[in-house]
């Protein structure tokens, strides 16, 4: 896909835009003035290949708090700042790698200029978060409500409101809980902006909804070349929303983040406990630090063939299954061995292709 080429800002040592790889963000679910809670959340989240994180700041105690969890943090962290402006200069004070502020719910255009300028005297971006729910009157009297021009407009005149104050350094998204609507919204602002774009459904829903609206959202607008960092809204553990969107993106060969797992809907040709295998499988293979695609099968019939793009899999038969390798048949497994067989396998490909990955890169040196 043509992706379009945005301004790059840099969040702590992550770049976003000019063609950098999609970032992955979350945001904490813990309270931000429980330092140790919210730092323990954040080390989880970066495990899992979370890049950015965002905390809300509630009030001057999480402000202040900003401190030491940015000492600690080991990925850069964002602060969620609603109404009140003080608070946005308090956590530019603190550490904070950006600021992310709502136009339409922090006041008059000098509190935006002062935020601006404590930005750019730290040297750290402003992400301008419009939501569907925070537009202004004004905007909805004179484009009939909440759509995509109303959306899009909010977004233009709080950049136009930075850019008076002379900053440049931002990251730009427009959310809304209705995956259309953002679809449209997004497509309207790439058209207007050069900026960098943060690109989700916001509050999407419980994890199996969510992941469905913000796949269709998330996921259309990557495929059509929009979009420079992503997050995953989920009422859910927000290791969840890291998982969601590195499926997203490797879906759309976006990232190499880990194993691929594939898996038939099954058949009336079935005849092992695939749904259970690739559950058990899929719990296996989460975490495991190879860019690989494995393939869980039901049949032998058409298995290897269908998931021919795939590195390694099993196919089902009668009480054992077929192992095979870049869809060539290696060896057959019986039913009780084939969890422990193939993860064996599995993480010797994946050890040998590392391996290569380090000899390649030693050439090149």
């Amino acid at each position: 896909m043509n992706r379009k080429i945005t301004n790059t800002v840099h969040v702590g040592s992550v770049p976003v835009g000019g063609g950098s790889p999609v970032v992955v963000q979350s945001m904490n679910t813990t309270d931000t003035r429980d330092v140790d809670a919210t730092v323990e959340q954040i080390v989880r989240l970066a495990d899992c290949g979370c890049e950015i994180t965002r905390v809300a700041i509630l009030d001057r105690e999480a402000a202040l708090a900003l401190k030491e969890i940015t000492r600690r943090s080991p990925i850069p962290v964002v602060a969620d700042i609603h109404f009140d402006y003080r608070l946005a200069l308090l956590s530019i004070e603190n550490g904070a790698a950006k600021i992310r502020i709502n136009p339409g719910n922090l006041g008059d255009e000098q509190r935006i200029f002062e935020v601006a300028d404590a930005a750019r005297e730290r040297k750290i971006p402003i992400r301008v978060g419009v939501n569907s729910g925070s537009i202004s009157h004004t905007l909805l009297a004179k484009y009939g409500g909440v759509n995509r021009d109303s959306m899009t407009q909010s977004a233009l005149g709080a950049i136009e409101s930075l850019e008076k104050a002379h900053f440049y350094d931002m990251v730009v998204s427009i959310k809304s809980s209705d995956p259309l609507l953002t679809i449209e919204s997004y497509r309207l602002l790439s058209e207007k902006t050069n900026y960098p774009l943060h690109v989700g459904v916001t509050e999407a829903g419980t994890i199996k909804e969510g992941i469905i609206r913000s796949a269709v959202g998330i996921g259309t607008l990557l495929a059509e070349g929009i979009g420079d960092t992503i997050r995953v809204s989920l009422t859910s553990d927000p290791v969840e929303e890291v998982r969601a969107a590195y499926s997203i993106l490797k879906a759309l060969s976006l990232r190499k983040h880990g194993v691929q797992l594939i898996s038939c809907p099954t058949c009336g040709r079935t005849q092992v406990p695939l749904i259970e295998l690739a559950e058990k499988i899929e719990k296996e293979v989460a975490g495991m630090p190879y860019d690989l695609k494995v393939a869980v099968m039901g049949c032998v019939v058409n298995g290897p063939g269908e998931a021919l793009e795939s590195d390694i899999g099993i196919a089902g038969g009668v009480n054992e299954f077929l192992l095979f390798k870049k869809g060539v048949a290696v060896r057959k497994i019986s039913a009780e061995d084939v969890v422990k067989e193939l993860i064996m396998e599995i993480r010797a490909m994946g050890e040998a292709q590392n391996r290569e990955n380090i000899k390649g890169s030693n050439r090149k040196e």
